[in-house]
């Protein structure tokens, strides 16, 4: 599912939905694994600075729903088993600020559509647990596979 609560940026959602569709596909996700939220500078601003304490706004973040359920496991004061993976499909949430992505698109000259289809790639791939800051190069292979695959190279 795609919610855009932005209107600066026109979006091709039907584009964008059709993309996730296949990229969910190539990744073997479920459908209704995770939700994507177009959302406005101000809005990515405050997240980024929030969960990351970084400034400004930055073009995608993702919130992996295993790490809010133990946000909300620590704060009833329940643990989670250990050794056991949460059997949930569902994966988290992913936010794009698409006026972002259209100056980084401009920036790296890219369309501003393969650039939010780039955004959604890199975001799922967070939600499957790929950390780009802390691997030695795991997360950009196979989004650079995945990229080719998927008509992105």
């Amino acid at each position: 599912m795609i919610l855009n609560q932005q209107r600066r940026v026109a979006v091709s959602m039907g584009l964008l939905g059709r993309f996730l569709s296949r990229a969910r596909r190539a990744l073997r996700l479920p459908a209704g694994s995770l939700t994507v939220c177009l959302v406005t500078d101000a809005q990515m601003a405050r997240w980024n600075s929030a969960y990351r304490a970084k400034p400004g706004p930055t073009d995608v973040l993702s919130f992996p729903a295993e790490t809010q359920q133990l946000r909300r496991r620590k704060r009833a004061g329940k643990r989670q088993r250990q050794g056991r993976p949460s059997s949930a499909s569902y994966l988290g949430d992913i936010a794009i600020a698409p006026a972002v992505a259209r100056r980084n698109a401009r920036r790296f000259g890219r369309s501003f559509n393969d650039e939010m289809r780039i955004l959604l790639l890199h975001g799922m791939l967070h939600l499957m647990g790929y950390d780009h800051e802390t691997d030695t190069g795991q997360m950009d292979r196979r989004e650079q596979r995945l990229r080719r695959t998927l008509g992105l190279a």
